[in-house]
């Protein structure tokens, strides 16, 4: 047998429930600069109870060639990705008009 999702009582093979969190979140992506001059690209808004963060920080370090981590609710990757950090986030699902 097949585990069941606690939240929507579906199979986990079937299960909805991070697709249903991704079309809700209200995203801000942002350049911060840091100390010596390191600019960070900060990817704000998401809730990490339903979305994987580690996972989703993982995918798009890959696609973005960078470095960086899963700081609570916030993303952080290393440098000025903030023109392709909107398009990788709509490629993994979340909604276009969400992300700002």
């Amino acid at each position: 047998m097949s585990e069941i999702c606690p939240k929507c009582g579906l199979p986990k093979a079937l299960c909805v429930c991070e697709t249903i969190a991704k079309e809700d979140q209200e995203i801000k992506v942002i350049l911060e600069k840091r100390k010596f001059g390191k600019i960070i690209t900060l990817i704000k808004g998401l809730d990490n109870k339903s979305i994987d963060t580690k996972e989703l920080t993982k995918k798009l370090k890959s696609a973005l060639a960078c470095g960086g981590t899963a700081k609570g609710d916030a993303i952080e990757l290393q440098g000025n990705h903030l023109q392709r950090v909107k398009k990788e986030l709509v490629k993994l699902g979340f909604d276009e008009s969400s992300i700002k």
